[in-house]
Formats: structure tokens, sequence, C-alpha cells
């Protein structure tokens, strides 16, 4: 680890934590629940702990691109999406050569703006952490919007 600090909880209760991304103009924290479906912020000034998104969809990985929006990969809802800087939800990709993407799992926005993400399939195959789906693309892929 970078730094000489101690590592240090910061918050507890969730039943599946992953995909955090920090958002420095506003100085908190996002991140997946992903089997409570909802989406938690954490602020950096005091450490309050709330619910920024439920139902999230079964949100799993989540990034921010360069212009501070939020990217949410979603298992529930078999896409990646952004928020816009005004909270609508813009559909960035949710099927590839007219299949169903499996479950969308971690994300990240490159420096020119295109996203890459990962889609294997464990999100369908349960109701835990998605909803159980039949799967249409035929292998754990990685892709890229520009």
């Amino acid at each position: 680890m970078v730094g000489t600090g101690a590592v240090e909880r910061v918050a507890t209760g969730m039943r599946w934590a992953e995909g955090p991304a920090y958002f420095r103009a506003g100085r908190f924290l996002l991140f997946s629940d992903i089997p409570n479906n909802r989406m938690m912020r954490l602020l950096e000034d005091d450490g309050h702990l709330s619910v920024f998104r439920t139902p999230s969809l079964n949100s799993n990985g989540n990034t921010v691109d360069p212009q501070g929006r939020l990217v949410t990969c979603e298992h529930g809802g078999r896409r990646v999406t952004r928020t816009e800087l005004d909270g609508t939800i813009t559909v960035i990709a949710d099927s590839y050569n007219g299949k169903k993407l499996n479950s969308p799992n971690d994300v990240v926005v490159a420096t020119n703006g295109s996203i890459w993400f990962t889609d294997p399939n464990y999100g369908i195959k349960g109701n835990y952490e998605g909803l159980q789906a039949q799967q249409e693309q035929e292998k754990h892929n990685v892709f890229r919007v520009d």
C-alpha cells in the first residue's frame, strides 16, 4: 500500500460491497451493495453513510468519467449506464450483436472517454446478485464503447 496511514474501516452493514468510485468534486465515495440492490454514498468530511440509489438493478462496478459522471455496471439490468449530472440515467450498452449482455461487472473509462467493461455470466445464474436469466452472450467478454 502506498502511504503510511493505517487501514481504517469506514463502512459496515453491506452484504457484498463492490465497485468504489470517488467523486473529487463532491468529496464522497459511491459503492455498490449488490445483493441488497442499492448504491451507498459515504461523505468524506464527516463519514456519514447513506443510500444513494435503491433499487440499483444490482449495480456492481462503478467509475467516474472525465466529466464527473457516474458509470455503472448493472447485473439486474444487464447493462452499463451513465448517471448524467442532472440525475437522469443513460444506457451506454445493453446488448452486443443483437443479444443481451450477461451481467456487466467491472468498468473503467479511458482518458479519451471510451468505456471498457467486463461481462461474465455469474450475475444471471441466480437471484442473489441479479436476476436469473438465460445467457445470450456465448462467452465471458471484455467490451469497449467509444
